[in-house]
């Protein structure tokens, strides 16, 4: 089923691209260069058209997009990527810290340390 989505959606993401390419730009576009207005479809038919289609693929496009992640949401059942490759996830624990007055800044009362001499 997956397999069957997954080709329907990049057949419509190169429709969609295809039919985007064609519509008329201010440049002109791929497929509606030159001629005069006084053709059998007018451009403004096409351009209707092509809008259309345009939305009927973005539509269906993403129908299929939502689709294929609720068959991917189906497929891991509630199970992570670490869970489907069979390793275990570290466990998380907490850092280590210093006994307790090496924790605070030194304050006025404390008497300096002196460097050690060097013989």
């Amino acid at each position: 089923m997956e397999n069957i989505v997954l080709v329907v959606h990049l057949i419509l993401a190169l429709c969609l691209i295809g039919v985007v390419l064609l519509q008329r730009s201010e440049g002109g576009g791929l497929g509606m260069g030159g001629g005069g207005g006084g053709g059998a479809v007018s451009a403004r038919g096409v351009a209707t058209a092509l809008t259309k289609m345009t939305w009927i693929f973005a539509i269906c496009f993403i129908g299929t997009s939502i689709g294929l992640t609720v068959i991917a949401a189906q497929k891991s059942a509630g199970s992570s990527v670490v869970d489907r490759l069979g390793v275990e996830a570290p466990a998380q624990t907490a850092p280590d810290l210093p006994a307790g007055s090496d924790l605070l800044p030194p304050s006025a009362d404390d008497t300096p340390l002196t460097p050690p001499r060097a013989d």
